[in-house]
């Protein structure tokens, strides 16, 4: 079963954040990321979720210089980038 991610961020300007972020459906493809991406915006803060279905292949591509351009461009203070794997589960 793939494994959800999140991604948290603080962002230099939400609506720009959200603009850009709204245009990498392919890198997020190249993540193996094939269901949606859900999103929440908290004044500059942002959180991601993604549910990529080779969690090897999105790590690397997460770690590689495309997504470093793109967190980049989109105004991601990367040094506030906070990556959370979801690997447990609280049957209710």
């Amino acid at each position: 079963m793939p494994k959800r991610v999140i991604v948290t961020a603080q962002v230099e300007d939400p609506e720009s954040w959200e603009a850009g972020f709204r245009t990498h459906a392919d890198l997020f493809r190249e993540q193996t990321v094939t269901e949606p991406v859900e999103f929440a915006i908290t004044g500059d803060q942002v959180a991601v979720c993604f549910e990529p279905q080779d969690f090897d292949v999105f790590m690397e591509v997460f770690e590689s210089d495309a997504t470093a351009e793109a967190m980049k461009a989109d105004g991601v203070k990367r040094e506030t980038a906070q990556l959370y794997v979801l690997d447990k589960t609280l049957e209710i």
